[in-house]
């Protein structure tokens, strides 16, 4: 028979059980704070994204060098086109990649128009100089029969002076009559304006007679020059070469019927070469003739000058070439394919952030780091190079930002990263 319970009691310490309830209350504590604090943070944080998906970037404070990434290729400085000067069939010469040199003939246009026109100029040319030819010897036969008469009319006045003065002694002695007398005067007058006439009509005539020799001799000076210009347009069917270098590409098939001013070869002068690049049109308004231009060929770095502009543009590009130093490399090539920066601008101690997919939204907000929460806040960003952008309002050195794509954050003000 069991009496009473007291076998099975233990007597406990009041102090032992003080601690253990304070244990308990500080577990419950925290408890109640891990719970607020992950109840807080996902009230904040709605979805979460891991941080090894997303690229990050300190805002920092620097240099910034405003510029423009162009593709190019590498063009001679001097590749002049070779022409037909006239209408005719061409032989060429030379191959694509012949070695050529100055005043070298590369081509040969035959005209058989052009030359039966200087055939026919020639003979003209001909019978003008034997026209004039004629002419001087006209104008002798007609200048000495007007000496003829003038020598005569000469004479006739000496007689009549002679024949007056006899008719005048034989007057004085009553020798002749007063009638025979007068006739005397009257043939002195009259052989004395017969001499004067002749005298005028004769500088007359020799005035006529220079003039049409003048005149012939013009027009022979005329068909010369035809002839000559006719002359020179044959000697320029052989066609020379203008430049050291080389045959670039031919245009026209051997014995082809050419017009005048088809284009008929490309020469490529090896001695200096340019950068022809293609900068997108909303760039146009930025470049200017001498900015610097940094130019990779085959893994080399060069400085170069913007040499000139196209003054069109040509599918939504504008073609710029670049001058630079060639004596630094070697074995480069026509159309040799390079990369470049165009230099538009240098800021100094701007805030800065490296350049990356975000702009693609705009460039209006950024997703800012704070520990593991990305929370969305608006930013201003200003000039842009290949690598970096400015940021004018919104962000402070040191800060961080993602600056990857935003597509998938798309909605959401901030999220969290594991």
């Amino acid at each position: 028979m069991i009496k009473d319970t007291s076998a099975q009691d233990v007597a406990v310490d009041t102090k032992t059980n003080s601690k253990k309830m304070v244990v308990i209350a500080v577990v419950g504590i925290l408890f109640i704070a891990l719970a607020a604090n992950a109840f807080f943070g996902q009230s904040s944080a709605s979805r979460s994204f891991d941080r090894s998906s997303v690229q990050i970037a300190r805002v920092e404070v620097g240099d910034l060098v405003r510029d423009i990434v162009a593709n190019g290729r590498i063009v001679a400085a001097n590749a002049p086109q070779v022409y037909s000067p006239e209408q005719g069939f061409v032989n060429l010469n030379v191959k694509a990649g012949d070695e050529v040199f100055v005043d070298q003939v590369v081509a040969i246009v035959d005209s058989p128009e052009l030359a039966n026109q200087l055939k026919q100029q020639v003979s003209e040319m001909d019978r003008l100089k034997g026209e004039l030819a004629r002419q001087k010897l006209d104008a002798r036969s007609q200048t000495l029969q007007l000496t003829k008469l003038l020598d005569i009319a000469q004479v006739d006045l000496e007689a009549a002076q002679r024949e007056n003065r006899r008719a005048n002694a034989s007057m004085k002695n009553n020798l002749i009559s007063q009638i025979d007398f007068e006739k005397a005067v009257d043939d002195l007058a009259r052989a004395t304006l017969t001499q004067k006439h002749a005298e005028e009509e004769v500088a007359i005539a020799k005035d006529r007679l220079a003039f049409e020799l003048e005149s012939a001799k013009s027009t022979v000076l005329r068909q010369t020059l035809v002839v000559e210009e006719l002359e020179r347009k044959i000697s320029e069917l052989n066609i020379l070469a203008t430049v050291n270098g080389v045959v670039g590409n031919l245009l026209v098939q051997p014995r082809a019927l050419v017009n005048k001013n088809d284009a008929l070869m490309t020469l490529v002068d090896l001695s200096a070469y340019e950068v022809e690049l293609n900068v997108a049109e909303s760039y146009a308004n930025d470049l200017a003739i001498g900015m610097q231009a940094e130019i990779t060929i085959a893994g080399e770095k060069l400085m170069g000058k913007l040499s000139s502009i196209s003054p069109e543009v040509k599918e939504r590009q504008v073609t710029t070439r670049v001058r630079f130093d060639q004596r630094q490399l070697s074995g480069i090539r026509q159309n040799q394919q390079v990369s470049a920066r165009v230099l538009l601008e240098n800021k100094s101690q701007v805030v800065k952030v490296r350049r990356g997919s975000f702009m693609q939204a705009g460039g209006f907000f950024a997703y800012k780091l704070d520990g593991n929460i990305a929370k969305k806040i608006d930013i201003q960003l200003g000039a842009t190079s290949m690598r970096e952008v400015e940021v004018l309002a919104g962000l402070s050195p040191n800060d961080q930002i993602i600056i990857s794509n935003y597509d998938e954050f798309i909605g959401t003000e901030t999220f969290l990263l594991n």
